[in-house]
Formats: C-alpha cells, structure tokens, sequence
C-alpha cells in the first residue's frame, strides 16, 4: 500500500499562493556540506593570502578612480596574479568534503558513543576518542574510511587532528537558517 502525500491546508494555500513552490524547495534541500583544505607549502599559501591582499587594494583604488586607465590595468593584473597564486594553492592542497548526517544518523552515533564518567565530568555529550573516526567516515563525501580518520587522528599534530575532527562535527551544526521578524 502507497501512503498519500496529504494535501496542504486549503487555508494555508489561500494564505500563501506560493505554498506548493517553497515547499518543493524545502524538499529539495541538500544537507549542509563543509570543505576541509589542507597544504603544506607555506610558501604557496603566504604567496595566495599576498595575492589577495594585493588584488583587493588594487581593486579599491580601481572602482576610486574608475577613470584611471593605470590602475584599472593594475586591478586586472593584480586579480591575473591572484588566479594564478590560487591556482598554485589549490593543485598543491588537498581539499576533504563533509556533509552533515540526517539528524537520526547523527543522534544515533552520538548515542553509541557515550561520554566516559570523567568526560562527562568536563560536560561532554558523547565521547569524541571513540566517535571521531566513525564521525569523520560516516560524513564524508570522499572515500573516507574509519581505518584512515584514527591513522590521521594518531599521527597529525593535536590541532591538525582537531581541525579534522571539528569539520567533521562543525557541519552536522551548520545552520542556513534565519529568524526573521514579521
């Protein structure tokens, strides 16, 4: 047997013409999705944050002086020198992508993995040495596997395995959402 879809209120549709549109929006959502970029080359990224910085003062005095052929030259070679830093950055980076779990998924792990007595004590809602790893897998949307989450957690520095950790927790908290005022 198919379950029926139920018809939205006939006063809510009088209400809002528009109701059948947004609420195929909302069906159509895609869960949050957060990006993790990690490289080594410091050069390659002092050389990055240099190029924006320069391009965006370049651009400020470009839309200053809209009728100053040099500095509208300047603004396009420094954004040309931007791109190509970017570029640099991003063949050198390795980018991990993270997409939030339906909310029971999400409630489920944080359940399998209580927090121990002391955690608790430190006002911990699950244990984050036994739930990271199956966290960091379970949300990402490379071929992450729990095998390689704890080998980086155990190897990467404390804040590099943080930085891990909290991509992976930070966008099962991602919020879109905005409470307006009537």
């Amino acid at each position: 047997m198919t379950a029926r879809k139920p018809a939205p209120p006939a006063d809510a549709v009088a209400a809002d013409a528009h109701w059948a549109s947004k609420l195929a929006k909302l069906r159509a959502r895609t869960r949050p999705t957060v990006t993790l970029t990690i490289c080594d080359d410091d050069d390659l990224k002092r050389a990055a944050a240099t190029a924006r910085f320069l391009e965006q003062q370049a651009k400020d005095t470009a839309e200053t002086n809209p009728d100053d052929k040099a500095a509208q030259a300047a603004a396009t070679a420094a954004a040309e020198r931007l791109a190509a830093a970017q570029a640099d950055l991003d063949e050198a980076a390795v980018q991990l992508r993270f997409q939030a779990l339906p909310r029971n998924e999400f409630r489920e792990l944080l359940a399998a993995h209580p927090p121990t007595e002391e955690q608790a004590g430190k006002g911990y809602d699950y244990n984050p040495d036994t739930m990271a790893p199956i966290l960091i897998a379970a949300a990402s949307l490379d071929p992450l596997t729990e095998e390689d989450a704890a080998a980086f957690l155990a190897e990467w520095s404390q804040a590099e395995g943080d930085a891990l950790v909290s991509a992976a927790l930070r966008v099962q908290q991602a919020d879109r959402m905005d409470l307006g005022k009537d």
